[in-house]
Parts: C-alpha cells; sequence; structure tokens
C-alpha cells in the first residue's frame, strides 16, 4: 500500500526510493556481520546469507575473554581522554578569540585562528617521523599519551572552527550581564557559552569518538605492546589468532564497531543540529 504521504507529492517518489535503496545498501553488511556473529564457523560456510538456525551468544562471551575486552577498555581510555582535552583546549581557544575580537585585537585574534585552522592541511602521514622521534624523546612511546596527545592534536582546528562560529553568535549583552554580575571570564564561560553550545559540543564529541576510536596509523606505529593497543591494531592480532572460529572473530568486530553506532544513533538530533549552528556565523 502506497503512503498517503507519496501520493499527495508524487515528486517525492524517486528521492524516497534512492534513500531506501541507500539505507538497505548501509543495513545490509551490518545486519550480515550481526548475523554470522550469532552462527558456528561451519554454519557460516554452509549459508552465511541467512539467519542463524541456532543463536551462539557465546561468541560474544569468547570473544571478549579472548582479548577484545583489553583492546576495548584501551579506546574507552583513549578516546574519553580525548574527548575531554579536545573540547576542553578548543572551548578555551575559541573563548579567547571571540573575547578579542570583541576587545578590538580582532587582527591578531584572526592570526591565531588562522594558525589553528592551518593544522587541518597537515597530514598525519607528512608528520608521521618527526612525532615518532618526538615521542621516543619524551618518552612516550608505548602509551596511551601516545596515541591521546597525536589524536587531540589533530582534532582541534576542526573542533575550534565549530565551537568558534557558535561563541561569535552568543549575544555580547549575555556577557557584559554576566560582567556586571560579576563574573570572571572562566565563570562567563562556563555558565554562558558552554550552556548556549551544547548541541556543538556534542556534535564535536562525537566527530572525535569516531576519529579516536577508528585510528588506525599512529596505533599501530605508536604502541608496541599487546596490552596497549586499541580496538584498530587489536583486531589485527585478533583476526589472527582466529583465522579458524569465524563466528567469534565477527562476535570481536560487532563488539569493537557497536558503541560508535549507538553513540551516532542516541546523539544523532544534536549532531546534526549542531552542524546546522555551526555553520550559522563563522
Amino acid at each position: 500500500m502506497i503512503p498517503a504521504a507519496i501520493l499527495r507529492h508524487p515528486g517525492r517518489l524517486p528521492v524516497i526510493t534512492l534513500l531506501a535503496l541507500h539505507t538497505v545498501i548501509v543495513a545490509y553488511p551490518l545486519f550480515w556481520m550481526v548475523s554470522n556473529s550469532l552462527k558456528t564457523t561451519q554454519e557460516i560456510y554452509a549459508a552465511s546469507w541467512s539467519l542463524p538456525t541456532r543463536w551462539v551468544f557465546e561468541n560474544y562471551a569468547e570473544a571478549w575473554v579472548r582479548g577484545i575486552s583489553g583492546y576495548f577498555m584501551n579506546s574507552v581510555i583513549v578516546t574519553g581522554s580525548t574527548i575531554a582535552l579536545t573540547l576542553a583546549i578548543s572551548a578555551l581557544a575559541a573563548f579567547g578569540m571571540v573575547r578579542a575580537e570583541a576587545s578590538g585585537i580582532g587582527r591578531a585574534a584572526n592570526v591565531v585562528f588562522l594558525a589553528c585552522i592551518a593544522g587541518m592541511l597537515v597530514a598525519p602521514q607528512v608528520a608521521l617521523v618527526p612525532l615518532y622521534k618526538m615521542m621516543q624523546t619524551l618518552g612516550l612511546h608505548n602509551s596511551h599519551l601516545a596515541l591521546i596527545l597525536p589524536y587531540t592534536a589533530y582534532r582541534l582546528p576542526i573542533t575550534i572552527l565549530l565551537v568558534r562560529a557558535v561563541f561569535l553568535a552568543v549575544p555580547r549583552d549575555l556577557d557584559d550581564c554576566a560582567n556586571i554580575d560579576g563574573c570572571n571570564s572562566f565563570q562567563v564561560l562556563w555558565h554562558v557559552y558552554l550552556p548556549m553550545s551544547r548541541s556543538i559540543l556534542l556534535t564535536c564529541a562525537v566527530l572525535t569518538a569516531y576519529y579516536a576510536w577508528n585510528e588506525f596509523l599512529f596505533a599501530i606505529i605508536f604502541i608496541d605492546s599487546d596490552r596497549l593497543k586499541t580496538i584498530p591494531a587489536g583486531l589485527m592480532n585478533f583476526r589472527d589468532a582466529l583465522m579458524t572460529d569465524w563466528g567469534v572473530l565477527v562476535a570481536g568486530l560487532v563488539i569493537a564497531a557497536a558503541p560508535i553506532i549507538l553513540l551516532f544513533i542516541v546523539a544523532q538530533r544534536y549532531f546534526l543540529s549542531g552542524f546546522a549552528t555551526g555553520a550559522v556565523k563563522g
């Protein structure tokens, strides 16, 4: 039965059809992965495109015990620290630039802003050797900080860009009222700017989480110990150890992918509104 909305607006049918097709193309591989994570290896080889005849939930418990738990917790630590550090530095930097422009030194603030944005021009591959030597010199190689600091540095430009755009849209009257009430600069930031920027901050948090959780290049070069590896690098060892047990291996892949998928689903409304807000002024 054709929905009434399509009958009233038949011109929408091609768009809806295209979106439905895109949804199937994106969702089916995820469905295939979840379905096969609940099968035995023999059933995967026999019927990988069908639903499980017996739901083997034990695959998830075995994947967790066989090593995914350690990689998962390392990724949580690295990703959470990267998000916190990136948002804190970005908010302080954006607030300082906005305050500088309001104080009549906008040219200097723009120079600093352009210097920050220039960081987006530096590809990770280009800076890999200098960063590797720097980590060794500072004694940070093979530690969580070896990932947290580069991840933060590479997420700061785009985060500062988005947060600054929203801070510029905060009415100056609110800033003045807070100053009259006796608030210092940090209190103005905490009580005025940050509450009015929740959508863009959550958007930046999702983008940073997606980057830090899935980053692979730094994770395999800056970390040698299997005990400290994050999900992307750890899955390589997990794959090599379970080449004959595909059900457990696919279950590990589902565990690795689930947090980011759930985070985006939960934060989708704020994610989209944050992008719309960040595009208003810049």
